[in-house]
């Protein structure tokens, strides 16, 4: 999954339960202490907000953040599969 895959998706997961709890962005950003553009930009697959905060965004709207790497496959970017020295 690529960075804006990333931020999109949970920016949008965010955005759907915010509006579900008939919470604004203003009341959310209140709520874990982060500014209403930043809400804004997060939902719309802007910049990712440090885990932290994305920790509290998950906490007001009920949600568990799990982050996770996985072992890239060589079509992730179209690279030649890499080999150990």
């Amino acid at each position: 999954m690529q960075h804006t895959d990333l931020g999109s998706g949970l920016g949008e997961v965010a955005r759907r339960r915010r509006k579900a709890l008939g919470l604004t962005q203003g009341r959310l950003a209140e709520l874990t202490g982060l500014s209403q553009p930043a809400i804004s930009r997060f939902e719309a697959a802007g910049p990712l907000p440090p885990i932290p905060a994305l920790e509290r965004i998950g906490e007001v709207l009920g949600l568990r953040l799990i982050l996770t790497f996985e072992p890239r496959t060589p079509n992730d970017r179209g690279e030649r599969e890499r080999r150990p020295h």
